[in-house]
């Protein structure tokens, strides 16, 4: 076997609530996203505060030098929209910057050809320019109730404070330690001594600040979105990125809009599903739901051999026709460290919100006068020109995102939605499959085996799937492996769930084997 076995089990049990819920990957996060549902705030002001703390808590995974999209439920329109603030090309981003060396990278970096010295995978000229300010500030104003100077307040707080060092914390930035001494900032920042930092002796944990990143949310705080896009905080980034040798400039952020925007949707089994479109994996869901719905018919209360099959065929169909015609220049799609998170309010509100930085530590280029790290959203573009997903100044990229929101004839809203790259749509797939196919709860979703395909040929099954499935399924895909849910290496989207019965209780379920991720209850 060509990894290390791990033998171990864990499950998170689903939490139940009747006056809203949150999952997301961190607990620290959940607690503030539940805390504005009990002080009376919906379902977006906890998904924006809660997003904002996933910032200061787990930085590698996503924060302001990002973006994403929000699915939202409004129970009393009974009507679904979609906010967009993905990350897009710099205005004076040039193809000539990514030459083409050769071999295909990993999936991790999409299998595009390499590009000389990695230029779109990190450093200066693989930033993009961020979106996540404009479109949680836009969703706040358009959807939500509270000040944006509360909502912002914990995660304030926790910037002030610094990331919280423990065991896993200190496994993220080793295994990215490699990648961040190349850069002055981010090696000041996690390698300070030059060594990642660890636990006390005693087993006390100890605080990572963030540069100046507290005096960034600050300022942020009193003046908004606008201190970034147009204002001092904005012009300051624009300037660190420019001497790092980035294509981003002040007028970047000026020009940046976040979009309020339709969702893409299809009818599946009897429910409907909505999705971001555009550039999202969400276009790619819907053929594959109707192209699942063709070919199969769920039996039994499980998925069997059949399913895990259709599965399989669907998912390998799905990403061999997008990654050849999906993108902003195509005629078929309208204009991986990533996190997750749902949210339900006492008002039947529910909100499915993807964010990210792109890879882990995003560029890895840390504004030494912001404390920003800023994303490298330049790797979703096909490097070679001429194509629908090419790089060209002020494009928007093709992404993997995918929150989503359905609604089951019963009446029951379905939120949810994955982190991991191009894992993140087959888990979205499947997870609906179970949930609309064989009605399973929540609890049995989310611990249901899953398989992953994920642009390639290779079909990946969980270790924890049927020894019967695993054998039979090995024969049908030659070069298809076995491997665990497991904390690190991740082979598989990271999950949340969030299932709103008509009744008025809610029902929430997150990645298992993650020591951070919490569903709470308000």
């Amino acid at each position: 076997m060509d990894h290390v076995q791990e033998y171990w089990q864990i499950r998170k049990a689903a939490v139940r609530g009747k006056n809203g819920l949150i999952a997301t990957q961190h607990y620290r996060a959940s607690e503030v996203g539940a805390e504005i549902l009990r002080r009376g705030g919906n379902a977006v002001d906890a998904a924006v505060a809660a997003g904002l703390m996933l910032g200061t808590v787990e930085p590698w995974m996503s924060g302001i030098g990002g973006g994403g999209y929000m699915t939202v439920y409004r129970a009393k329109e009974e009507r679904v929209q979609i906010v967009e603030f993905g990350m897009r090309a710099p205005f004076a981003a040039d193809p000539d910057d990514y030459p083409i060396v050769g071999e295909e990278t990993g999936t991790d970096t999409f299998n595009w050809p390499r590009v000389e010295g990695d230029a779109n995978v990190h450093g200066p000229l693989s930033t993009a320019v961020p979106g996540y300010l404009k479109g949680v500030s836009l969703a706040l104003e358009t959807f939500g109730t509270m000040e944006w100077s509360d909502v912002i307040a914990p995660a304030v707080v926790s910037a002030e404070e610094g990331v919280p060092i423990d065991w896993y914390s200190t496994h993220m930035i080793t295994g990215a330690a490699r990648g961040l001494r190349l850069y002055d900032q981010t090696r000041e920042t996690y390698l300070h001594d030059g060594l990642p930092p660890t636990l006390g002796i005693d087993g006390t944990r100890g605080r990572l600040k963030l540069g100046k990143l507290a005096d960034t949310f600050r300022v942020i705080q009193k003046e908004g979105q606008r201190a970034l896009y147009g204002g001092e905080v904005g012009e300051r980034l624009a300037a660190d990125m420019e001497t790092a040798g980035s294509r981003i400039r002040h007028d970047d952020f000026v020009e940046y809009e976040a979009r309020l925007g339709e969702p893409a949707t299809t009818q599946y089994r009897g429910s409907s599903v909505y999705c971001a479109g555009h550039l999202t994996a969400g276009p790619t869901l819907m053929r594959s739901l109707n192209d699942l719905a063709e070919r199969w018919a769920a039996s039994g209360e499980v998925p069997d051999i059949n399913a895990y099959s259709s599965y399989a065929d669907t998912l390998l169909a799905a990403y061999e026709y997008r990654l050849k015609n999906l993108g902003e220049g195509s005629q078929t799609s309208r204009p991986t460290n990533t996190t997750h998170l749902c949210v339900s309010d006492r008002f039947g509100n529910v909100v499915s919100l993807t964010q990210t930085i792109m890879s882990g530590f995003g560029s890895r280029i840390m504004s030494p006068s912001t404390g920003i790290l800023v994303n490298n959203g330049m790797m979703w573009f096909d490097p070679r020109p001429g194509g629908p997903n090419s790089v060209l100044g002020g494009r928007h990229p093709l992404c993997n995102m995918c929150p989503t929101i359905a609604k089951r004839s019963d009446g029951a809203i379905l939120a949810l939605g994955a982190c991991g790259g191009r894992h993140i749509f087959p888990a979205v797939f499947q997870l609906l499959s179970f949930l609309l196919d064989y009605e399973m709860d929540v609890d049995k979703a989310v611990h249901q085996a899953r398989l992953d395909v994920s642009g390639t040929d290779v079909v990946t099954l969980m270790s924890s799937m049927d020894e019967i499935f695993k054998t039979a399924l090995a024969d049908r895909y030659p070069g298809s492996r076995i491997r665990p849910n497991g904390v690190s290496p991740m082979f598989f989207g990271l999950p949340q769930v969030i299932q709103q019965h008509p009744g008025g209780e809610g029902v929430g379920g997150c990645f298992i084997p993650s020591p951070h991720a919490r569903v709470v209850a308000a």
